[in-house]
C-alpha cells in the first residue's frame, strides 16, 4: 500500500493524466504460508476508472516510470516487486530499466501466445528477470510460457476449487511457485494451504476467525484499560506506571519506542515516568498507543501491524485538513484492526474502548462522520480507486493531500516497526 506520484510540474506527454488527476500507486502484499510478506504487487491508477479499463498499457508503463523514479526499494522495502506488464512493454524492452534481481514481470497470457511475446520473455528471463503468469488457466499454447514462469498466480475469484485442483495436478511438474490471489477470508487461506499453494495474496489476514463465545484475555483487557487512561485529559501517572509495569513485554516495547530515533532522545530513558516527563504527555500518549497496539498484535502477521500503524498515522495527519480531531483519529486508525488482532468482533470490543459514541460506531463500520478518512484509506488499500474518488468528491477532500498523508504514514510505519 504505497505511494503517490503526480505528473511533475504539470508536464504532459502522450501517456499523461488529465491535469486535475492524481496518480495512485499502491501495493498489495504477497505472503507465504507462515504469513510472512515475501513480495508486493504494484497497482496503479490515474484519472477516471474508465480510462484504465480502456488503456492498461498506460497504467503498466506508468508503474515502470514510477518505480524507476522512486526506486523499487522505497516501494517494496527491498522485497521483490510484481510489476504488471503488457506484451508491448516486454517487446520494446521498457522493463529493462527495472533491476532484474528485484523485479517479477507479471503478464496475462491468452490463447496461443504470439511468438514475439514468447521470444521477449526468453530474452528477459536469460537476463535475470523472473516471470509470473497472472490469472493462470490452461489455454492452448500456454506451455511455452509455463516453462519460463517462476510464479503461477491462480485467482480465487475466477476459479472454483475443482478448477484450481485441476490446474495444480496438470502442471505439478512445473518448477514455478504457486500463488493464490484474491484470498479474502481465513477459510480461503486454509483452502489454499491445503490445496498446495505456497504463496497467498489478498486481505484474508484483515478478517478475524471468530470463535463462538470467545472472551478477551485478562491481560488484553488490562492493555485496553491503559488505552482508556491515555485518552483522559489528565494522566494518573502513578496508576499508569503500575499498569505498564505489570506487563513485561509491553514495558519492553514502550521503552524501545521511546529510545528509538523516532523520538530523538538525547539520552536513554529507562522508566515510564521518565519517558512521560521527557517526551511530554501528547507524544507519550502516541508512543504508548503504538507500543500497546504492537503487543495486542503479537502473533499476528506483521503486515497486519504495519497496516494498523499506517492507518493511525494517516488518519492523524489527514485530520488536520478536514476539521477532525487528530488524536482521536490516530487512535481510530490504530485500533481499526483490533478485532482481527484479538480474533473477536468489534461489537464486543467497542464498548471497552476509550472513545465517544461516534468513534465506536466508526470502529464497528457504521456510518459516521468520524469514519470518512478510514473509509477512504480502506478503499485505497485494496485499489478501489473509484470509491476513493467518490468519497473525496462527496466530502470535498483534497486528493493530493490524502495521498501525501498516506505516503508519509507508510514511511512512519516502517520506521516504527523497526522498534515495535
Amino acid at each position: 500500500m504505497l505511494s503517490l506520484v503526480r505528473n511533475p510540474q504539470g508536464q504532459r506527454g502522450p501517456d499523461a493524466a488529465p491535469r486535475d488527476s492524481v496518480r495512485y500507486v499502491t501495493r498489495q502484499p504477497i505472503l507465504d504460508l507462515q504469513n510472512k510478506v515475501r513480495a508486493y504487487e504494484l497497482l496503479f491508477s490515474e484519472g477516471p476508472e474508465e480510462l484504465l479499463r480502456r488503456d492498461r498499457e498506460v497504467a503498466a508503463r506508468t508503474i515502470v516510470d514510477n518505480a524507476v523514479l522512486f526506486g523499487l526499494n522505497k516501494l517494496t522495502n527491498g522485497l521483490p516487486a510484481f510489476v504488471p506488464c503488457t506484451a508491448e512493454m516486454l517487446a520494446d524492452s521498457l522493463v529493462e530499466m527495472l533491476p532484474a534481481h528485484m523485479t517479477v514481470l507479471e503478464i496475462r497470457a491468452g490463447i496461443d501466445p504470439p511468438q514475439a511475446l514468447v521470444d521477449a520473455c526468453r530474452e528477459l528471463h536469460a537476463a535475470g528477470y523472473r516471470f509470473a503468469l497472472d490469472r493462470f488457466a490452461w489455454l492452448p499454447g500456454i506451455d511455452h510460457l509455463v516453462v519460463l514462469a517462476d510464479y503461477l498466480k491462480v485467482s480465487f475469484a475466477d476459479t472454483s476449487p475443482r478448477e484450481r485442483q485441476a490446474l495444480l495436478s496438470r502442471f505439478n511438474c512445473s518448477r514455478a511457485t504457486w500463488v493464490a490471489s484474491g484470498v479474502e477470508t481465513p477459510e480461503q487461506f486454509a483452502e489454499a494451504k491445503n490445496a498446495g499453494f505456497s504463496f497467498v495474496q489478498g486481505f484474508y489476514f484483515c478478517r478475524p476467525s471468530l470463535l463462538k463465545s470467545r472472551k478477551v484475555p485478562a491481560n488484553r483487557i488490562s492493555q485496553i484499560e491503559i488505552l482508556q487512561m491515555l485518552k483522559d485529559e489528565e494522566l494518573d501517572l502513578r496508576r499508569l506506571t503500575e499498569l505498564v509495569k505489570r506487563d513485561t513485554s509491553l514495558t519492553y516495547r514502550l521503552l524501545r519506542l521511546v529510545n528509538s530515533p523516532l523520538c530523538a532522545m538525547q539520552q536513554e530513558v529507562h522508566s515510564i515516568q521518565t519517558a512521560l516527563l521527557a517526551l511530554g504527555e501528547e507524544t507519550f500518549r502516541r508512543m504508548a498507543a503504538v507500543a500497546i497496539t504492537s503487543e495486542l498484535g503479537s502473533g499476528q502477521p506483521s503486515e497486519l501491524l504495519r497496516m494498523a500503524f499506517v492507518r493511525g498515522r494517516f488518519c492523524e495527519q489527514a485530520a488536520r485538513h478536514c476539521g477532525l480531531d487528530g488524536s482521536e483519529q490516530y487512535l481510530l486508525g490504530l485500533m481499526s484492526l483490533l478485532g482481527v488482532m484479538l480474533q473477536t468482533s468489534m461489537d464486543e470490543l467497542a464498548p471497552m474502548l476509550p472513545f465517544r459514541e461516534g468513534i465506536r460506531r466508526a470502529l464497528k463500520g457504521e456510518p459516521a462522520d468520524e469514519r470518512v478518512l478510514l473509509d477512504w484509506l480502506e478503499n485505497y488499500e485494496r485499489g478501489h480507486w473509484e470509491a476513493c474518488e467518490i468519497i473525496a468528491e462527496n466530502r470535498e477532500l483534497d486528493r493530493e493531500v490524502l495521498t501525501d498523508c498516506f505516503e508519509e504514514a507508510v514511511e512512519w510505519a516502517e520506521a516504527s516497526l523497526r522498534f515495535a
